[in-house]
C-alpha cells in the first residue's frame, strides 16, 4: 500500500527456523536480513536432520500437539518448494521378535493403515518377504533438508532478502524487529541440548521410496532415502549438549539397525557421520515468545522441519501485527 513504511526485520540464524521465518516475513511484505555465524545456510542441528514430515508417526511419543501444528507441514513445504517434497508416506516395520512394538506404536499414533507382507512388498519391493506386517502412514512426506534450505535461500535472495553468512554482527542495527532463531545460543535459560547422531550411507542396488522406521524396544531407527543410492540413518537421542564427534557405540547401533532392515547395508559405503545438538524445552515442544522488539523461535527438539512452518507463521504474525498468526 503506498505510503505504508516497510517493516525491516533482522533474522538471526539461518537454520530451518530462521529460513522459514524469513520466508513467511518476506511473503507478508517485510524487508528481511538474515545473519548467521556459519558461512552457509543450514545452522547446526538442521544440517543433520532427517527431513521427515511425519506428524502422525511423531505423535507416538510427542503427542497430539505435533499433529495439530505439523499436520499442514507437507502442504507448506510442497507449495514453498515445488518438486522438492516426496509424498510417498512412511512405512513402519518390526522384526518378528519385536512385533509387540508395532502394536504399541499403532496404539499411540493415528493416520495409519495396518498392512501385511504383500502390501509391504508392493510399497517397497526390496523389502519383500522381510517383514510380516507393518503400518503405512499415507499422508506423510519427506524432503532432503540441505537441498530444501539451499532452495529457500535462493528463493529468498530472489525476493530481495539479504544474507550475511559468516557474520557475527549485522552490518547495521536499524531494524524494527529481531527474530532470534539461534537455538542453544539464545538467552532462554530452560533450554537443554539433545544430541542426535546420523549416518549417510551409499548402497548400490537398494531402492526405497519412502522413509522406513524399524521398531526396536531399545534402538528404533529410521532410514530416509535421499536418491541415487544415498540413505540417511538416524534416531539417536542423547541428553547432551556436546557437539563432539559421534561415538563408536552410536555408529555401531545405527549400522546394526540398518543391517537388520536390509542386509545390503552391510556393504554400504559410509559417506558421512554427523552430530547435531537440538535445542529442547522441558516439554519438547517449540515456543514463539516476544520480549520487547525481539521475537524468539526455539526448542524444536527433533521436529524442526515438521513444526518450523507453523512456528514461522506465528512469529511473522507477532512481528508484523502483534498477534500470532
Amino acid at each position: 500500500m503506498p505510503g505504508v513504511p516497510v517493516v525491516r526485520i533482522l533474522v538471526k540464524g539461518a537454520g530451518v527456523a530462521g529460513l522459514t521465518a524469513a520466508w513467511e516475513l518476506c511473503r507478508r511484505g517485510a524487508s528481511v536480513t538474515v545473519i548467521d555465524t556459519r558461512d552457509r545456510v543450514g545452522g547446526a542441528a538442521s544440517w543433520f536432520a532427517g527431513g521427515m514430515l511425519a506428524p502422525w508417526c511423531e505423535a507416538e511419543t510427542a503427542g497430539q500437539g505435533v499433529v495439530d501444528f505439523g499436520g499442514t507441514a507437507p502442504q507448506w513445504w510442497s507449495e514453498a518448494l515445488p518438486g522438492h517434497v516426496s509424498t510417498n508416506g512412511t512405512l513402519v516395520v518390526a522384526r518378528v521378535r519385536d512385533r509387540a512394538e508395532l502394536g504399541h506404536f499403532a496404539g499411540r499414533s493415528s493416520g495409519h493403515q495396518r498392512i501385511d507382507a504383500t502390501s509391504i512388498a508392493r510399497l517397497e519391493p526390496d523389502l519383500a518377504e522381510r517383514f510380516a506386517d507393518g503400518l503405512y502412514f499415507p499422508d506423510e512426506a519427506h524432503l532432503d533438508p540441505r537441498a530444501a534450505m539451499q532452495e529457500l535461500q535462493r528463493q529468498l535472495t530472489d525476493a530481495g532478502c539479504i544474507f550475511h553468512l559468516g557474520s557475527i554482527v549485522p552490518p547495521e542495527d536499524n531494524y524494527d524487529r529481531i527474530v532470534d532463531c539461534t537455538g542453544l545460543n539464545c538467552s532462554h535459560t530452560d533450554l537443554r541440548g539433545v544430541r542426535g547422531e546420523m549416518l549417510l550411507l551409499r548402497v548400490d542396488g537398494l531402492i526405497l521410496s519412502r522413509p522406513v522406521r524399524l521398531l526396536h524396544p531399545r534402538i528404533p531407527v529410521y532410514v530416509v532415502p535421499r536418491g541415487n543410492g544415498l540413505f540417511m540413518i538416524g534416531a539417536t537421542m542423547i541428553e547432551s549438549a556436546s557437539a563432539g564427534p559421534a561415538t563408536a557405540r552410536s555408529v555401531m547401533e545405527l549400522l546394526n539397525a540398518a543391517y537388520a532392515l536390509h542386509p545390503a547395508f552391510g556393504e554400504a559405503v559410509i559417506e558421512e557421520i554427523g552430530v547435531g545438538v537440538r535445542p529442547a524445552f522441558p516439554d519438547n515442544f517449540p515456543r514463539v515468545t516476544r520480549n520487547g522488539e525481539t521475537i524468539s523461535i526455539n526448542g524444536f527438539y527433533r521436529h524442526g522441519f515438521l513444526l518450523a512452518p507453523a512456528m514461522a507463521a506465528r512469529a511473522a504474525g507477532l512481528a508484523l501485527t502483534g498477534r500470532a498468526a
